[in-house]
């Protein structure tokens, strides 16, 4: 279904394959995507996992986009990678209720990854995901760090919301943890994990939240494009930056290489991985 420029089938991406590079389109509207994702510095293996699909479904088409930032390990992400849109796309109301049953999806995800340790380690992974819907409706949800920023009419709209402990303190300090912040650092829950919201996460877990924040909205002429990142791009990266770079490339995986090979070059050190979804022909 899918045309890739590197390696794996065009399933891959749901069905827990991987992928430096690839790209894709709609069959049923002028929709086209591409993604880039590039290992960072650190001294581990690759932690980001995606997908990036279109696929037909009850006569529908729906895109499926999203970006897994795992950390302490690669196994949630990779989990999250295989299992997370099947879970929303199996609860009963989806076609009704999108929000309702990705609410419930990510709650119930969330459970069978704590259920799963030791299996799956004591790692955790943010995420954000989109699904379009027959190419009208878009979907947004995340849980973390990692961003979804829409284009219209050249304009950057920050679609996801990042869950930072300095922003949700006082939610981690009534579940009995606590923030620090060190000269130099990020500020982090008890003083090891950099987000406030994640899955996974199973010695945390009593003090995290992984209910996400969901966003709806139609798309229309004056939508340009969608970018999904890993905080490897946006740390630094503003969203306005990020969205002119990207809407000057027609070829959406040349634009997601493009942001990759900007947000190197700027210096970002983690891992990065980015999906754009280009609208208009």
């Amino acid at each position: 279904m899918d045309s890739l420029c590197c390696f794996n089938s065009g399933n891959s991406q749901l069905a827990g394959g991987r992928s430096s590079c690839g790209k894709g389109r709609s069959h049923h509207g002028p929709a086209k995507y591409g993604f880039s994702l590039l290992k960072g510095k650190a001294n581990h293996p690759m932690e980001d996992y995606h997908v990036a699909k279109f696929t037909q479904l009850r006569g529908g088409e729906l895109g499926l986009f999203a970006i897994y930032d795992g950390h302490s390990g690669d196994n949630v992400a990779s989990y999250l990678q295989k299992h997370l849109f099947s879970n929303i796309i199996n609860e009963e109301e989806f076609w009704t209720d999108p929000h309702s049953s990705i609410l419930k999806a990510y709650e119930r995800t969330d459970e069978a990854i704590l259920s799963h340790n030791p299996d799956l380690g004591q790692g955790g992974s943010t995420a954000v995901t989109a699904m379009l819907i027959n190419g009208r409706k878009l979907w947004i949800a995340n849980v973390g760090d990692s961003r979804a920023v829409l284009s219209r009419r050249g304009q950057a709209m920050q679609m996801s919301v990042d869950h930072e402990p300095h922003t949700e303190r006082s939610s981690i300090e009534n579940k009995g943890g606590f923030v620090t912040k060190m000269p130099g650092d990020v500020a982090r829950v008890n003083g090891q994990l950099a987000v406030s919201r994640a899955f996974g996460d199973k010695n945390l877990k009593s003090h995290l939240r992984s209910d996400p924040d969901v966003k709806n909205i139609d798309v229309d002429g004056n939508t340009d494009l969608l970018i999904l990142a890993s905080d490897g791009l946006w740390k630094v990266m503003s969203n306005q930056e990020a969205v002119d770079i990207a809407k000057k490339v027609k070829d959406p995986q040349k634009a997601a290489k493009q942001l990759v090979i900007e947000a190197l070059t700027r210096e970002s050190k983690d891992d990065i991985s980015c999906i754009v979804v280009r609208f208009k022909a």
